[in-house]
């Protein structure tokens, strides 16, 4: 890397910089109290965000994890059962939040790319003898399914899992952090894989490169309870107007641009198929994420070798994880594919 050139980071697409325009709404972004409502960006982001995914309100938080723990409390009782794909970011990435916030269990579910079939619903379910079995409450999705390599679910996918809760009286959780990724990678508006569930949550600082912040949307007596159970996990904010301003510029600006993403997602994986010792899983990627598979060596191994080649990479479970996002241009790109070839030999 040549000295003062900005290594390429793909360890996520959360480490975006906010781009001039998006600094300028956020510097001139009206504000008032959000905690007591009166922030005009914030509502203005929240009707926005409920329209986008097709739901009737929304409630700006911090994070992607807390507008998720928010959403398993507002339809969970403690002791309660939640069925989840054991991979999924709820079960794997949050920390046990789902038993720290709310006393509930989570009944993990082996899926290859997070969706589990019919059969694993039934047999994940408990609704019989209050006495001696915890209850099934919720069951969750996410989309795009970010350990499978950012899988786009679409909706003939998804209707199962939605029957099934329909069918049993339990809610339907979708955890869409980038369910903007997954409705551009499948040609549909967002709504029509967002709108049928109980609630979701997604993120304006993954794929829609916002410094920071999440959505939940649900009906509006489910955004009104949200509201308190935001306060009490400490996430009330207070003239939020100038981080929301960051998001409804992601929002208007940056969604019809992640077509990019993708195409340079699979121009990597490209460049990566043939290399000894490096397999691509799946391939092509669908969206945004490429899963990488080292044959003989500690994955840590080749995102060692990479940094001193100005090339920002990070391990998921046995793999290497290549995110591509608004700051990774193509010549970005072909430096990492560049860079993966000179280290090879080193892991193959």
């Amino acid at each position: 890397m040549s000295l003062g050139e900005r290594p390429v980071d793909l360890r996520s697409d959360t480490v975006t910089r906010p781009t001039a325009a998006m600094r300028r709404a956020m510097a001139e972004a009206e504000v008032g109290d959000d905690v007591y409502g009166e922030d005009p960006t914030v509502r203005a982001l929240e009707e926005a965000a409920a329209d986008a995914v097709g739901h009737e309100a929304a409630l700006f938080v911090p994070s992607g994890t807390m507008g998720n723990q928010i959403a398993v409390h507002l339809h969970v009782r403690r002791g309660e059962e939640v069925i989840l794909d054991a991979d999924s970011h709820i079960a794997d990435h949050e920390m046990g939040g789902i038993a720290a916030w709310t006393g509930a269990m989570g009944r993990l579910v082996r899926t290859p790319s997070g969706i589990p079939s019919a059969a694993q619903l039934e047999a994940s379910y408990r609704g019989g003898d209050p006495y001696y079995t915890a209850q099934t409450a919720l069951v969750t999705i996410e989309n795009t399914h970010m350990v499978s390599g950012g899988s786009a679910h679409a909706r003939a996918a998804l209707d199962p899992v939605l029957a099934f809760a329909r069918a049993r009286g339990i809610a339907a959780h979708l955890d869409g952090a980038r369910i903007f990724n997954a409705a551009a990678a499948l040609g549909v508006a967002p709504r029509e894989l967002a709108s049928p569930f109980t609630s979701v949550m997604f993120c304006f600082s993954k794929g829609l490169g916002a410094p920071v912040g999440s959505c939940l949307a649900a009906s509006a007596d489910l955004i009104r309870e949200a509201r308190r159970v935001r306060k009490r996990m400490g996430g009330g904010m207070r003239q939020a107007g100038i981080l929301a301003a960051g998001a409804l510029h992601a929002l208007r600006h940056h969604v019809a641009r992640l077509p990019e993403d993708h195409a340079r997602a699979r121009r990597l994986a490209e460049g990566i198929a043939g290399v000894r010792g490096l397999a691509v899983d799946p391939a092509p990627p669908m969206t945004n994420i490429v899963m990488v598979k080292v044959a003989r060596a500690d994955p840590q191994r080749l995102c060692d070798l990479l940094a001193p080649e100005g090339v920002l990479v990070a391990t998921e479970g046995p793999q290497v994880r290549f995110v591509t996002h608004l700051d990774v241009d193509d010549e970005g790109i072909e430096r990492t594919i560049a860079a993966i070839r000179r280290v090879a030999a080193h892991v193959a």
